[in-house]
């Protein structure tokens, strides 16, 4: 069920940007042949709606199940968000800089309006995280070692005397014939 669910979402969500691609198409079309509305105004109003148009986009691609994940994301309003706030704005102020090369390439502001109306959201919220029940997390989590705060006394001395169980005797003995016996290795016997 889980499956067609997530199948059904994103069918949506495709559904929903191509019909905001054809709808902001088209009302690019009517703003530019508009002669009612100022070059400044004109550029405004494609600013806003692709701006909406990035706000479409980061609901099509940040859906999901589970609870709304908030965070700030302080490299990605100052990668993302500010210089696309720059350029629309150096596109309607004749006085900035780069403002002539910016509104001469009217297509860059409506790319900075995509990046801005993405960014902004996408600055504060991550999208979606699905909720793991706990009984599962502890199902499948290995066990904790023990440390000595959690450890008894005994606890700890009968650990190490399984431990002094496991490693070899070291005695003089045993130690002076591997000597005599890595000698005569050595000596070719």
């Amino acid at each position: 069920m889980k499956k067609n669910k997530d199948t059904s979402n994103l069918i949506f969500s495709a559904f929903l940007v191509i019909a905001f691609i054809i709808c902001a198409y088209f009302c690019s079309i009517l703003i530019q042949d508009s002669s009612t509305f100022t070059d400044t105004f004109k550029l405004l109003a494609m600013s806003l709606m692709y701006a909406v148009f990035g706000l479409v986009l980061f609901y099509a691609t940040r859906v999901g199940d589970g609870k709304q994940v908030k965070r700030f994301s302080l490299a990605t309003l100052i990668i993302m968000v500010l210089p696309a706030l720059y350029i629309i704005i150096a596109g309607l102020v004749p006085n900035l800089p780069f403002s002539e090369q910016i509104a001469s390439h009217s297509q860059v502001v409506s790319f900075a309006s995509v990046a801005l109306g993405y960014g902004l959201p996408y600055t504060f919220l991550s999208g979606y995280e699905l909720d793991t029940p706990k009984e599962d997390e502890t199902d499948n989590a290995s066990p904790e070692p023990a440390t000595e705060e959690t450890l008894s006394e005994q606890e700890i001395s009968d650990a190490f005397d399984e431990l002094a169980k496991t490693v070899p005797d070291v005695s003089e003995e045993n130690v002076s014939e591997k000597d005599t016996s890595k000698e005569n290795i050595e000596k070719g016997e």
